[in-house]
């Protein structure tokens, strides 16, 4: 297969991270295709919104529920990458998405929704380990039936970690610090883990694959952030200290699912999970992949935040 000439289907593609693997996939030459719930009465302004932008930029929108299984099959006949991008509720619906892709054969590449920390290595605390539990067994699901994938872990969404982090929106004199602020996480800007991932999905190096996207530029501590961002506003910013036993604490009282974003924090910002294991050789790293293809810096990522603030409901932690 050529790159750039794949024809690309996306499910969840009207979702936060899905909205961006839709306009790279476009952007990037690809015939696109979107599987998505059924527009009605009941649908969105913003969900009916954004299905007319994407049928104006000539994405193919089949519109379908996961145990529609024959109208599943015949699009999924019509394409040759399937990435998912569906939200943890949707998670193991995936499994009718693997059925159906058994059954059309002829799929080159799949894409599970994972995007975040590398799955098969961490062990967060039991809120987040269930969350990721699901997640894996679409990953031991998809190796089973011997479907050709690639398992990406984009670790954080920068922009939506800036916003949960930073709050810039709301110019606060406090900033949360989660357990010593010294872990280091790694931050990337949402169009450039999209952008990596449809690139990626034409590349025979990286078919059954796991690829993580660990630029050296974008690893970054919670308090490097907010000095960072001090610089940059000409600001000073109160730093509140949340202890990693108050955390715990939380992640074990709150009712279900409250208690799985304070488990997430625990493991991004406390723990450090994202940088918790070495690169082994097997391991492909993003942007050693290719030269032409640069991530934005979180240098680059706080002067987005400075010029023209992405959409605050982005920082919606749920």
């Amino acid at each position: 297969m050529e790159n750039g000439t794949s024809k690309i289907l996306i499910f969840g593609g009207t979702g936060y991270i899905g909205k961006y693997m839709v306009k790279a996939s476009v952007s990037m030459g690809h015939k696109t295709y979107l599987y998505a719930r059924p527009i009605t009465t009941q649908s969105s302004p913003a969900k009916i919104s954004i299905h007319k932008e994407f049928q104006a930029m000539g994405v193919t929108i089949v519109q379908g529920e996961f145990d529609e299984q024959e109208k599943l099959v015949s699009v999924l006949r019509d394409v040759d990458v399937v990435i998912s991008t569906v939200a943890y509720p949707q998670v193991l619906d995936q499994l009718k998405i693997i059925e159906a892709i058994k059954v059309a054969g002829n799929i080159k590449r799949f894409f599970p929704s994972d995007f975040g920390v590398e799955e098969d290595r961490v062990t967060p605390l039991p809120p987040f380990e269930a969350f990721l539990d699901k997640k894996r067994k679409i990953r031991r699901a998809t190796e089973e039936a011997g479907i050709p994938y690639t398992f990406v872990s984009a670790n954080c969404f920068g922009a939506y970690f800036v916003n949960v982090l930073l709050r810039p929106h709301e110019q606060p004199q406090d900033i949360s610090v989660y357990g010593s602020g010294e872990a280091k996480a790694v931050m990337n800007y949402e169009e450039d883990i999209a952008m990596y991932t449809i690139k990626i999905a034409d590349d025979p190096e990286t078919c059954n694959r796991v690829v993580i996207y660990r630029p050296q530029k974008n690893i970054v501590s919670q308090l490097e952030l907010i000095s960072l961002w001090e610089k940059k506003t000409g600001k000073t910013f109160n730093r509140i200290y949340v202890p990693e036993d108050e955390i715990v604490k939380l992640s074990e009282t709150l009712p279900h699912p409250q208690n799985i974003p304070v488990s997430i924090l625990h493991s991004l910002f406390v723990k450090g999970d994202m940088m918790g294991f070495e690169l082994g050789e097997d391991d492909l790293e993003a942007s050693g992949l290719y030269p032409d293809l640069e991530f934005r810096t979180i240098d680059q990522l706080l002067d987005i935040f400075l010029t023209s603030p992405p959409d605050p409901a982005a920082a919606a932690f749920e």
